[in-house]
């Protein structure tokens, strides 16, 4: 199916690019119905502008209520769209933190007020994210996208046992942080080469893995239906392709810079540091086959700003984490699609058909994102929409820019050299 597409040169000389809302709506069922394929989602050969069904990001941190200096749900969401996400799914290391419907009801009511695409909020696993007390997992399930203690490990493993049996009776999904504290000794970067020359402390890949190896057990023993956020280590992949083979009901997610970057390209700067950390190369080359036979089920971006100040610090003092909405897809369609990693069809099953297939979250009709994957610039955190501006890729090359993102059948995002017609 071709679109009325076409472009027009106005007095400034900029191309204006024309869609049919008709067609663009009749395509998007097309999309819900069929899937993904390239042929019949091409709008044009010669502009290489594509339209796909809305990215959906499992780990995004919108900071509000608690932290709105950082990002807030009305600039999140919009970095979101300008990504070309029609939903994501908002971590609970807030203040107050969701651990109660009262306090999700406050985080509740500014998703109302002011998202511009779906945000769907998670509950804490424990009271305060503090790893004691299993909050009312049964009075927030039918509130809550899933449950999480984003951020921190809990430590305790009776207690995981036990929340796992309790939210594996809600019908939900208990997605983990997994971290071993008394393992950390410190550490703010990957325990490698470039920790060692330049005197950083390091945080060791067993922190990781190990606390993934008790729950993966428990898992089993639960029948709990878990998710591992943010995998970066290749000993993290063998257990997560192992619990698959026996059945467990695992999946996992990464990040876009995981499979981009090994640590030796850290730098001495804030958007540098994020949580877990940058890994070895023998990690990196890990989590890119893990994307290639399945082990990696998904992509999501931890996107988790923070104000210039906070990232100014450096790799010791700045606070971790670094945006990632806004970046994800030309990232990847640039470094992984364009150099024969994996194909598009792949990319968009990871960045929007296999989130909703595993958090059982129906594609909309009325969702879906146009990009022109012919468009070449550099990564300029000046255009970004976020609040948050740290990325390690600022200056980076890539192809892929987002025009257009329907949420709902409304325009969330609209860029400037597109127009639309009835």
């Amino acid at each position: 199916m071709q679109y009325n597409l076409c472009r027009k040169k106005t007095e400034y000389g900029a191309d204006i690019m024309t869609f049919s809302k008709a067609d663009l709506l009749a395509q998007a069922k097309t999309i819900k119905k069929t899937g993904f394929t390239l042929a019949g989602s091409r709008v044009s050969d010669l502009n290489q502008v594509f339209l796909f069904p809305g990215f959906f990001d499992v780990h995004v941190h919108f900071r509000e209520p608690g932290f709105s200096y950082k990002e807030t749900i009305f600039s999140g969401s919009r970095a979101a769209a300008h990504g070309g996400y029609t939903g994501v799914c908002s971590m609970p290391n807030l203040n107050p933190v969701p651990d109660s419907l009262a306090h999700l009801r406050e985080e509740q009511d500014i998703i109302e007020r002011d998202a511009c695409i779906a945000v769907l909020p998670y509950a804490s696993v424990t009271v305060g994210e503090k790893g004691q007390e299993i909050t009312d997992v049964e009075a927030l399930a039918p509130h809550c996208f899933a449950f999480s203690d984003d951020g921190v490990g809990i430590q305790n493993e009776a207690t995981m046992r036990e929340a796992m049996r309790r939210i594996r009776k809600t019908g939900k999904i208990l997605a983990a942080h997994c971290e071993v504290n008394e393992l950390l000794h410190g550490g703010y970067i990957h325990d490698g080469v470039y920790a060692k020359e330049h005197g950083h402390k390091g945080i060791c890949s067993a922190s990781e893995w190990k606390e993934i190896e008790r729950d993966v057990a428990l898992a089993a023993e639960t029948g709990c239906p878990y998710h591992v956020c943010h995998v970066s280590t290749k000993e993290s992949l063998a257990i997560i392709r192992k619990a698959k083979a026996d059945g467990i009901a695992v999946t996992c997610e990464t990040a876009p810079h995981y499979l981009l970057m090994d640590d030796s390209m850290l730098q001495e700067e804030g958007r540098f540091k994020m949580n877990p950390p940058i890994r070895g190369k023998e990690d990196y080359e890990a989590l890119l086959n893990a994307v290639q036979d399945g082990t990696i089920d998904m992509i999501a971006t931890d996107h988790a700003p923070h104000s210039a100040e906070e990232k100014s610090r450096g790799l010791e003092k700045s606070p971790f984490g670094i945006v990632g909405l806004e970046t994800a897809f030309p990232l990847l369609y640039t470094n992984l699609v364009k150099k024969g990693v994996i194909s598009l069809e792949k990319l968009i099953d990871l960045m929007a058909y296999a989130p909703r297939r595993r958090f059982q979250i129906p594609l909309s009709d009325g969702d879906f994102c146009v990009y022109d994957l012919s468009e070449h610039y550099e990564i300029d955190p000046a255009d970004f929409l976020s609040q948050g501006k740290a990325t390690p890729f600022t200056g980076w090359p890539v192809y892929g820019k987002c025009l257009l993102t329907v949420h709902d059948g409304k325009v969330v995002w609209q860029d400037p050299s597109v127009t639309l017609t009835d």
